[in-house]
Parts: structure tokens; C-alpha cells; sequence
């Protein structure tokens, strides 16, 4: 019969369902909230109510594609943090109501995990290329930005990760510094492909190791963003596109810089990216390229199990079903779920 995984995401604002078999994704169903455009932002209380009237519908639509029964489901794997808590608990407490009516297991996944086994991923009927162990990760996203050493499916060590702001929020409270519409992070990519990356320049964080920081970029840019409204009050749509594309460069030149030097030390040459802002144009066009320069062999998921999505969580759930990793019922949502070593 086979091993019938029924996958669910609601970490943030989409709700997602899918059904794996065998280690193949036969379907991926995703609920976006644009409810969250008029704010700015992802608002908490607005997107736990949207993953309560989505949950049921999406569940029944991942099944119905799948052509798979609920009776035929051997685990349920479930995103349990990190994330909002309202919108972890919707997802964490249907789990626990199906595998309880179904009497099937459960099994916990890290949300960020699940993003580096999205590279992992297959498809009916689609060839798809996977790395090798060890490889490196750089995981990159709204909310975080590590490097990671990927030994096995099921052994992961952070070597790097930001110690304030992510590359994504960079992106966003940017783009909200311009008044692009949320999320920045799709915007400023699609104008920055029509811009000069060369033509402003903003600081980059001097961070011994290999950790992060987006902070002071975010600063420094508000700031320049001001100083010029002085002398020109129409200075940011003079130069949208320019602002846009130097904007990028910085953003993508701070994580390239970690990554080469990660690579460097760490002597792997398989690198794979993963979360939402692996979907970048500009981050993809400059792993290649470094790729081609270094010799690295690269992986990046398509872009629908780039961003949140169920089928990352239920690979994830199949590869810990195969190690027999499951978990009771008590097992509460965690919004602060790390990643630092599994």
C-alpha cells in the first residue's frame, strides 16, 4: 500500500495541505490571506481566523487531488513552530483531531527544517535533481537567515544565522520605507530588474564568523531615504527602480559574502537555498554565478516549495516516519522552535 503522509502548514498567513506517498508530492494545496495587504504586515489575530475557515476546505482539497482516501493515511506531520502561535495552534490542533479520529501517529516538524528538505521534493512524472550529503544551506526568509550544514535528512547544524533582523524583514520595512505595497521583498525584485545596481551604495555589517546582521542596513537606509527627501520630495519615485536594484545588490552581496566564506571553510561545494527569499531573482542569479565560478553544485526548489507550503512539511514528516520520530498529543505549538542543532 505504501507509507500515505498528509502534510500541514500554518506557521504565518497560508494555510497548506498536501498528501505525499512513498516520498512523492501528489498534491500541495495552498490558502493565501491577502487580508494582510491593507496593514503592512501580517497581522496575528487575522490570520488564525483565516486558518480556521481554511483549514477543513484545504485538507479536503489536498485529499480529493491526491485521489487518496483519509482512511489510507498512515501520519499526520504538522508544522509546530517555529511561527505565530495563533496560527500554529489552528494547524497543531486539527492534526491532533485527525490523528485522534484516525488513530494514526504524529510527527513534528520544524518549519525550517521542512524548508531544507523542500529540496527534496518529488513530483509524479517530474525529474528533479536532489544534493548530496553533507551540503550547505542558506536558509533565508522573512523571519530568519542561517547557514546550515545538512548531514542527513535528519541531521542539521546552524553554523551562521542573523543577530537581529532577517534578510526578508530588511526587504519589507524597506519597501514599506518607499511605500511599495506588502510584501516588499516580490516588489522591489521585479523593479530592481529595471534599475542600476551600482548607482547608491548602503552599509554592509561587519560580522566576525559567520553570522548576520540586517539591522543597521534597514537604518541606514531610512536615513539616506530622509536625507534626500530634503532636498528632493519626489526623490523616491525619481529613483524607484535604482533604489530598488541597489537596494538587492546590498542584501544579496551581505548573504553571498557568508555563504563563500562558509563554503570556503567547510570545503563543500553542494549548496542548496531555501525559504521565501530564495525566490529572489537576484539571489538566484548570484548563487549561480558564484556556482559557475567556484564549482559549487546548486539547488533551489521551484517556487511553489520555495515559499510555505505543505508538501516541505510532509517530506520532512516521511523521512522522520521512516526513523519512526513521532510525538504525543500533549505536544503544545512553539512559536520559538529552534533550529540550531537536529
Amino acid at each position: 500500500m505504501g507509507v500515505v503522509i498528509l502534510g500541514i502548514e500554518s506557521s504565518c498567513d497560508d494555510t497548506s495541505a498536501a498528501i505525499l506517498k512513498d516520498g512523492v508530492v501528489l498534491s500541495n494545496v495552498i490558502a493565501s490571506q491577502k487580508v494582510h495587504e491593507a496593514y503592512g504586515g501580517v497581522v496575528p489575530e487575522l490570520a488564525s481566523r483565516a486558518h480556521q475557515q481554511n483549514i477543513i476546505p484545504v485538507v479536503a482539497q489536498a485529499l480529493k487531488q491526491a485521489g487518496i482516501s483519509e482512511n489510507e493515511v498512515n501520519a499526520v506531520a504538522f508544522t509546530r513552530g517555529p511561527g505565530l502561535l495563533g496560527s500554529l495552534l489552528v494547524g497543531t490542533s486539527f492534526a491532533k483531531g485527525f490523528a485522534i479520529a484516525k488513530q494514526i501517529p504524529m510527527i513534528e516538524v520544524n518549519h525550517l527544517q521542512a524548508h531544507i528538505l523542500a529540496n527534496f521534493i518529488k513530483e509524479p512524472g517530474v525529474e528533479s535533481r536532489h544534493p548530496k550529503f553533507p551540503f550547505l544551506t542558506l536558509l533565508v526568509s522573512g523571519g530568519n537567515s542561517q547557514i546550515i550544514i545538512v548531514r542527513d535528512y535528519l541531521d542539521m547544524e546552524v553554523i551562521g544565522q542573523t543577530i537581529d533582523d532577517a534578510a526578508g524583514e530588511a526587504y519589507d520595512k524597506c519597501a514599506k520605507v518607499m511605500g511599495l505595497s506588502y510584501p516588499g521583498g516580490p516588489v522591489i525584485d521585479r523593479l530592481a530588474k529595471e534599475g542600476n545596481p551600482e548607482r547608491f551604495t548602503f552599509n554592509k555589517p561587519n560580522i566576525p564568523g559567520l553570522d548576520y546582521s540586517f539591522s543597521g542596513l534597514k537604518t541606514s537606509f531610512l536615513y539616506f531615504i530622509r536625507d534626500e527627501i530634503k532636498n528632493d520630495p519626489d526623490f523616491i519615485q525619481h529613483n524607484l527602480n535604482d533604489l530598488c536594484a541597489s537596494l538587492q545588490k546590498t542584501i544579496v552581496d551581505i548573504l553571498m559574502a557568508k555563504l563563500k566564506k562558509a563554503a570556503k571553510q567547510t570545503g563543500i561545494k553542494q549548496i542548496a537555498i531555501g525559504g521565501g527569499v530564495s525566490a529572489n531573482s537576484g539571489l538566484q542569479k548570484a548563487v549561480y554565478a558564484e556556482g559557475a565560478r567556484l564549482g559549487w553544485e546548486v539547488f533551489i526548489p521551484r517556487l511553489g516549495f520555495s515559499l510555505d507550503n505543505a508538501g516541505m512539511v510532509a517530506v520532512t514528516g516521511y523521512y522522520k516516519y521512516l526513523a519512526s520520530q513521532f510525538i504525543g498529543l500533549e505536544a503544545p505549538a512553539d512559536a520559538r522552535m529552534s533550529l540550531r542543532k537536529i
